[in-house]
């Protein structure tokens, strides 16, 4: 069985995915404001690496953990659900605009919503 990094065309797919997504998240009122002050282009590189390896590209993410990286979020500017469910609604946009099929694109949202409680730092 391949990977969903491989069914959704690698990393060409993926740096096209990314690059796409923070079109839409920096123009999405919701969240946008998340991003200000950010090198959205390092940002972005970080993201292609956590994404490579989430969908099963990479043996390993050599970035911080999801609840470090995302701690001051929630702790100073009330990252939540809400704000969760917008990326999720632009990580998905962004693939179906790519032509990705939707049980992939489901499968991608699976794989994302199993980091909520990590990105809003909950004890489960």
């Amino acid at each position: 069985m391949s990977t969903l990094f491989e069914r959704i065309g690698g990393a060409d797919a993926v740096d096209a995915a990314v690059d796409g997504f923070y079109q839409r998240v920096l123009a999405d009122d919701r969240i946008k404001h998340f991003f200000e002050g950010v090198d959205v282009q390092r940002q972005a590189r970080h993201q292609k690496q956590f994404l490579t390896y989430a969908f099963g590209g990479a043996p390993d993410y050599p970035g911080r953990s999801l609840r470090a990286a995302h701690k001051r979020l929630v702790d100073d500017m009330g990252l939540d659900d809400e704000h969760f469910n917008a990326v999720l609604e632009n990580l998905g946009a962004t693939l179906k605009e790519l032509g990705v099929p939707d049980d992939l694109i489901a499968e991608a949202a699976g794989i994302a919503e199993s980091t909520r409680n990590d990105v809003l730092n909950r004890d489960v």
